[in-house]
Parts: structure tokens; sequence; C-alpha cells
């Protein structure tokens, strides 16, 4: 007997579109199959676009798949284009998948990604990030900073930290460079660990960025973790999707300053992050109304731009961080301003307070199954079973 269209169609969801990295079936770009009483079958497939130069490979593994069931004596294609819709659906359910069967990592399942996002430079993007990280450190956490911007690194400076990454020559990881805060300890990965001095200039494109930042999350013995902030490049680029794909369970937290420039762009990199499935933990406004000693309240980059921000993306407005000199010194000097007092101070401890006790708490697994199975194997190798 002739196979039915519906056991063909099984048969071709093992065609992989070689672009999108998932089943042609899946992604809806099998439109018809119909099989002939002469064994002849008809497909119509709908490409991304007409002019895919990957089509003559979906049709030689089409081809080859159909043709070796019983009773087939040949396969005709039709071949027509998704719509607008159809290509969006598409792309979603692709970056689904993607998201589902991330590789592994050396980051611990109980650390609480977040990465600290922008949609332009300038911002002060890694201001907050090397504050946040330093709060929750004080707070007597252990916290992971990777600096993800890997053409601008900033963060050495930004905490006073030096020296070269080391290495364990055992496990064959990087050990990420140390500091003791309060009760609480940073861990710190940046290319500026790497480099000969703080001026050299990485001329570096794509795929050397993307592997860059593999090798910070696989390659790094991250150890135990409450949270890993990453200082990400500002923009939608390679290094975004990059990391997107392999941290799915990350989250964001977008700034922006009050100017209108500042929050139009801002909305893109929450897009981007929706559309790769990360949660958006919400939005800071940073270089905020300067408040002078006489009590005089200045808005010298204008005003609403994080309140915008937030209605437009759907997201919380975390907090604001008020213009202040101490944070430019705090970062010149490696002594972050959340470490002291002033209105920038207060402004970040009560921003970390909501991420901890709200928005983004610490991931607590002691009662899950992942966390009991570990605790087996271990009782399991001290008694030598």
């Amino acid at each position: 007997m002739l196979p039915t269209s519906d056991h063909i169609l099984g048969i071709l969801r093992g065609v992989i579109d070689p672009e999108l990295g998932s089943s042609i079936v899946e992604l809806g770009m099998v439109k018809q199959v119909d099989v002939r009483s002469d064994g002849v079958v008809e497909v119509e497939i709908a490409l991304t676009t007409s002019g895919c130069p990957l089509k003559d490979q979906i049709k030689r593994d089409v081809h080859s798949r159909v043709t070796a069931l019983p009773g087939i004596s040949d396969i005709r294609f039709n071949w027509s284009e998704l719509n607008s819709d159809e290509k969006a659906a598409a792309m979603a359910k692709a970056r689904l998948n993607v998201a589902k069967s991330a590789p592994d990592t050396e980051i611990p399942p109980t650390c609480r990604v977040l990465m600290i996002s922008s949609g332009k430079g300038g911002v002060g993007k890694s201001s907050v990030t090397v504050n946040l990280a330093a709060g929750l450190a004080k707070k007597g956490f252990v916290v992971g900073v990777m600096d993800a911007d890997i053409w601008g690194y900033s963060v050495p400076r930004m905490l006073d930290i030096d020296g070269r990454l080391g290495g364990d020559s055992e496990e064959g990881k990087i050990s990420p460079n140390e500091k003791r805060i309060g009760a609480g300890l940073l861990k710190v990965v940046s290319m500026g660990f790497l480099v000969e001095s703080e001026e050299s200039a990485l001329m570096w494109r794509g795929l050397i960025l993307n592997r860059a930042v593999q090798h910070f999350c696989q390659d790094v013995a991250w150890g135990d973790l409450d949270y890993l902030l990453i200082d990400m490049p500002p923009g939608t680029g390679d290094v975004q999707m990059g990391l997107a794909k392999l941290l799915p369970q990350a989250e964001m937290i977008v700034i922006t300053t009050p100017t209108l420039a500042a929050q139009k762009v801002a909305v893109r990199v929450a897009n981007m992050g929706r559309a790769n499935y990360l949660h958006v933990v919400g939005v800071i406004e940073n270089m905020s109304a300067y408040v002078s000693p006489d009590g005089v309240k200045h808005e010298v980059f204008g005003s609403g731009g994080g309140e915008s921000l937030s209605e437009s993306i759907g997201a919380p407005l975390i907090g604001s961080i008020p213009l202040d000199g101490n944070v430019a010194a705090g970062g010149d000097t490696g002594n972050p301003v959340v470490l002291g007092e002033g209105p920038a101070a207060s402004a970040y401890q009560k921003i970390i307070d909501l991420l901890v006790d709200e928005l983004a708490p610490p991931i607590d697994m002691d009662g899950c199954s992942a966390r009991l199975l570990d605790a087996v194997e271990s009782a399991l190798k001290e008694a030598d079973i």
C-alpha cells in the first residue's frame, strides 16, 4: 500500500531548515502533501524567501527521505513563500526551540542571571552593573560579574581589580578574579584581564565576539553563585543574540537616561530580549535629576525617559539614579558609590532591596529534585558506593 499524506508529513518532520535549525513541518513551511495513485508525491513548501539559497539543500533532503518509502515513484515540488505573519511565527518557533536546547555552561542553575542592557552607549550601563554587583555582595551574596562588553571593557578599573585570569590545571577551566566586599564575594571575568594593557584595542567581529562570551560561560569555573550580572554591550548585536542562546534562563534590566533618544532605542533592546524569550525585570533610569545643596532640582538631561520606557515595554520602573559626582569618582578609583553614602548610594540601595525582596530574589532550590539528587550523589561518593 502507498504511504498516506500523514505518513509522509511525519517523515518530513526530520527535514531541518539549515538556517533556522528546526523542522520544516514545525515551522509551518510544508503547506500540502498529496499522494497520487501512481506513486507520485506532490509537496508544496513555502520558503522564508523565494530566493532562499538553501532551497536546493532542503529539496535534496525531502527527495531522499520521501522517495525511499515503498511505492513512491517520484516527487514533485511546488514552491511558494511564507507571508509576513507566517515568517514571524516561524522565527518565533525557531527561537523557542533554540532556548529549549541551550548548551551546558558552568553557571549553576541556582544562580539568578541578570543582563544589564541598554540601547545605546553612554547611559552608564557599566556603572550600574558594578554598583548593583557591589551592593549585592555587601548584603552577603556571592556575585559573578561578566564583562561582556568585549570592545568597551571597563569593569576591572571600576572595581579596582587587576591581574591576569588564572587557570585550574586539573579541571582545565579559567578561575575568575575575586574581591571580597563585606560578607559577600565578587567573581569577575573581563577581557581587561586578558589584554596587555587597558588601552589595547580589540578589533574583533561577530564570530570571534561570540566565541569570547561562550568561553566566559563554558570555560570559567564560576563555582557557587547567587547572582551573575552581565555588563552587556549596547544595542542588539552578535553578543546579545549569542548570550540569549547560551543563557535562556537570563533576565534583563534595561538602562536608560531621561532623554527621549535613549528611551526610544532602549525599546529595541527589550523587544530583542522578549523575541528570544527573556524576561524583562524592569527599567532603571540613570543620570536622573541633580539636586544641588540648596535643594533645587536640576533636570540636566530632561525628564520622563524611565517612566516612558517602562510604559512602552510594560515593565516596572525599578528606580532612578540621580546625578551625583561621587558616581564618577567611585568608578575612576574602583570604589563603587553604593558602598558609601549620598543620593546615588541611597537610590542604589533601594533598587537592590527591591530586586532581592521582590523582583529577582535569590533562587532557593533546597527542596527541588535537582538539589536532592545532588545531595544523594554526594553522599554516595563519600560512602564510596
